[in-house]
């Protein structure tokens, strides 16, 4: 797949001190140290619908993971993933009477759209399921070939599956006892209790072919992969091993980045698949939890088609701290479109004050775990001070203005 057009990245003078991140595994921010080329996996989209703001809020926030390392002379190896064919969008595309090809490409389409319009740096390989699917079958195969998958004994479906307990660290990734991971198996798209499983646990990985389903001949025999192994597959296959961070909502800790790296446990026998395991929060409306279920989603294109200005809502969602589970309302909107007005107004003063302590400032912000509220707040006081003292430094609103684009991807 293509990825979006990318915006050009400013340089800026100097340099913020090293990176430091959440990491899930470890339950502490801890520094990312990557090599000459960041390496990061984020997941992606499984395009049935369009781009809400959960989706937002977590590209954003792996944006400036990217824009940092950028900013610190890293080149970054950036992955996505699009979820082409699974469960949800095979049955969205049943409801809605279209074909699933079709969905997917269009919803993908505008999920770039919604990216670009964003300033979202693209990704360098923006890689879909289904053109991986040689890619899974080879993983599959050699998983069954060492012992680490089997089929299950189902004459009708003999789907494959990956038995758990062939990781090793299984469960670090997450730290969740064996019965939360049961329960948060059944509720994102797992079958713990089906029948002929050497445990509940055990994650699918081909799902045999069934009449009216999409699906491709293999080694394996026809059928179509699992969602965590398409991940695992498409990852190893460009960043490696113990690549530098792995990303996504919250709500992927466990099952689907848990199962990713203990198949890739099993497979190579390195551990861990990413060294740092970093996850955003979630986004409400109005105090409940957003979901496709309560219909209650906003989406990204509906609000530019109401004339939303992107950076406006950019500045929005990065307001609050990105591990923040966190509620959307119309104010949070408001106060972003006043806040980037005054922004804007101080950038296109003649002088201003020292951009030196600002930049200083939101470089060490961004850094202690992408602290966007500490940021966004060096910003407004640099703006207060040009817009209401006698400030004489010609070069300042233009340092800052670069600053703001460089590192927090908003255009002035």
């Amino acid at each position: 797949m293509q990825p979006w057009t990318s915006t050009a990245l400013p340089q800026l003078p100097g340099q913020g001190p090293p990176l430091r991140l959440h990491d899930t595994a470890a339950g502490r921010v801890q520094p990312t140290a990557p090599g000459r080329t960041a390496r990061m996996y984020v997941c992606g989209i499984t395009p049935y619908d369009a781009t809400h703001l959960g989706h937002a809020a977590t590209y954003l926030a792996f944006d400036l993971v990217h824009r940092y390392w950028r900013d610190a002379g890293h080149q970054v190896h950036y992955v996505q993933n699009v979820t082409d064919v699974d469960d949800p969008l095979l049955e969205r595309a049943i409801r809605d009477q279209d074909d699933w090809v079709v969905l997917g490409m269009r919803e993908t389409a505008l999920f770039r759209e919604d990216m670009e319009a964003l300033r979202v740096l693209p990704p360098r390989d923006f890689v879909g399921a289904v053109e991986a699917i040689g890619e899974i079958v080879e993983v599959v195969a050699k998983l069954l070939a060492c012992g680490a998958a089997y089929r299950i004994d189902d004459p009708g479906y003999p789907d494959v599956y990956f038995d758990h307990r062939a990781a090793p660290h299984f469960g670090s990734e997450s730290g969740y006892d064996t019965n939360t991971m049961i329960r948060l198996a059944a509720e994102r798209g797992g079958d713990p209790q089906r029948p002929g499983k050497r445990h509940p646990l055990d994650a699918l990985m081909w799902r045999t072919a069934r009449e009216g389903e999409p699906s491709w001949d293999s080694e394996l025999g026809a059928g179509r992969p699992g969602w965590h192994v398409e991940c695992c597959a498409i990852g190893l296959n460009r960043l490696g091993t113990s690549f530098d961070v792995q990303g996504g909502g919250s709500d992927l800790i466990f099952p689907h980045h848990e199962f990713s790296a203990a198949h890739a446990e099993a497979l190579t026998g390195q551990y861990p698949m990413a060294r740092n395991y970093v996850h955003t929060g979630m986004i409400g409306l109005n105090g409940e939890k957003m979901s496709k279920s309560k219909g209650n989603l906003v989406f990204v294109s509906r609000l530019r088609a109401d004339q939303v200005d992107p950076m406006a809502l950019r500045l929005a969602l990065l307001s609050d701290h990105y591990r923040t589970d966190r509620s959307w309302n119309t104010g949070m909107l408001d106060t972003a479109v006043s806040r980037l007005e005054r922004w804007r107004e101080a950038v296109a003063r003649p002088a201003g004050a020292s951009a030196d302590d600002a930049i200083e400032l939101i470089r060490a912000y961004l850094a202690n775990d992408l602290d966007t509220v500490g940021a966004l707040a060096t910003v407004d006081a640099w703006a207060t001070e040009t817009l209401t003292r006698r400030a004489h430094d010609v070069d300042g609103p233009a340092l800052v203005r670069t600053a703001v684009d460089a590192l927090l991807g908003i255009a002035l």
